[in-house]
């Protein structure tokens, strides 16, 4: 603790940390620690944006950040840890972060936690300061030499991180060199995030994803040989009834020949205000029935010859089993393949012997509008 700090009294701490702020944006993987993860914004938005299932960034412009200002960032939340550690120790806290803490920075300030960095910045310390998310959908755009300087400052600024994360996709991955990606890793970027979504390139190409499934095995290959820890997307039922077993059998081909640490279960929801709402909505589209959504499942199961976790870590994999319960597990880490390969096909088998009224069935929801 410096003298002028330990000199001044929490008011002052307080006063401080509410005209603090840095970028912090909306999106991040349920896998990376909701509250536990601090946020970092070093793109705004996504530079594709033209994905017809994704509502995420519409109507929101790209922007490329500056080093200065994500260096900044980086910065302001290291001045947000020292003056909330310099209040722990001034109420007799020894540096702990609890919530004593935080009553006596509420006590100054009642409307000091309705301020999302102070938020992201406490919970994050809260929950050990340990993980951290750079946003937002394609971190991996920044020129690689720009890219490692944040990193490099990050690290250097907050040494307690033990693990570094941010999203990118599979297009950007296959255009980096090898070199340039093993650059990325050795600055800091431990884990990544690629929404696969499918592997068929009939489907890939009617939604818009801009990548080819070639390219996807590229990119994927690429970011194993870097040395990152890679988790891939998939979206069961994107291809709908008409597709679905292309969908299936093209997704594990792919996954199969990426072999990613992770593989990841997102079932397709039609959102409102995305094209393929209104290829839905039109019947030009026609979402499967909870049965036909784990028989593709089946299918993709069967093919997958990996090493990899796969994932039902999201709320939409809510089929229900014999008890009433959820019927795959939530864990972030999930099944470890091939071991538990046989349990997950156990699994579906046991789902499609419940009465497919007790399953959650998308197009119920949708209906009453409750996605």
């Amino acid at each position: 603790m410096t003298a002028d700090r330990g000199s001044r009294s929490y008011r002052e701490n307080v006063e401080r940390l509410s005209r603090m702020s840095f970028a912090v944006g909306v999106y991040r993987p349920p896998s990376e620690g909701g509250s536990a993860s601090l946020l970092l914004r070093v793109t705004e938005n996504c530079p594709w944006n033209k994905c017809t299932f994704c509502e995420m960034y519409k109507g929101h412009p790209f922007v490329y950040r500056s080093v200065e200002d994500i260096k900044k960032d980086i910065d302001t939340v290291k001045a947000m840890v020292d003056e909330i550690q310099d209040v722990s120790w001034k109420t007799g806290q020894g540096g702990k972060l609890n919530r004593e803490v935080l009553r006596a920075l509420l006590s100054i300030d009642p409307y000091l936690n309705e301020n999302p960095c102070f938020s992201n910045v406490f919970s994050w310390l809260y929950y050990g300061g340990k993980t951290a998310f750079l946003q937002d959908a394609n971190s991996m755009i920044m020129r690689p030499p720009e890219f490692i300087e944040v990193l490099t400052h990050l690290r250097k600024t907050l040494p307690g991180l033990n693990r570094v994360t941010s999203y990118t996709r599979s297009k950007t991955l296959a255009q980096r060199k090898l070199e340039e990606l093993t650059a990325i890793r050795q600055a800091g970027l431990d884990r990544i995030h690629v929404g696969l979504e499918t592997g068929d390139d009939e489907i890939l190409k009617l939604v818009r994803k801009g990548v080819t499934s070639a390219e996807q095995i590229e990119g994927g290959k690429k970011a194993m040989a870097a040395g990152f820890q890679l988790s891939e997307y998939w979206m069961p039922d994107l291809g709908g009834r008409e597709r679905w077993r292309q969908h299936a059998e093209n997704t594990a081909r792919v996954l199969n020949e990426i072999d990613p640490h992770y593989i990841r279960s997102r079932p397709f929801v039609p959102r409102q205000g995305t094209e393929i709402f209104d290829d839905y909505a039109s019947g030009r589209l026609h979402i499967s029935s909870p049965h036909e959504r784990l028989q593709e499942l089946q299918v993709m199961i069967e093919n997958l010859k990996v090493t990899s976790h796969v994932c039902f870590d999201h709320n939409m994999n809510s089929w229900t089993n014999r008890q009433g319960g959820l019927l795959f597990s939530l864990d972030y880490e999930g099944y470890k393949f091939p071991e538990e390969k046989p349990r997950v096909l156990e699994l579906i088998r046991e789902g499609l012997t419940v009465d497919e009224s007790r399953h959650i069935d998308i197009k119920e929801l949708i209906a009453l509008g409750s996605l």
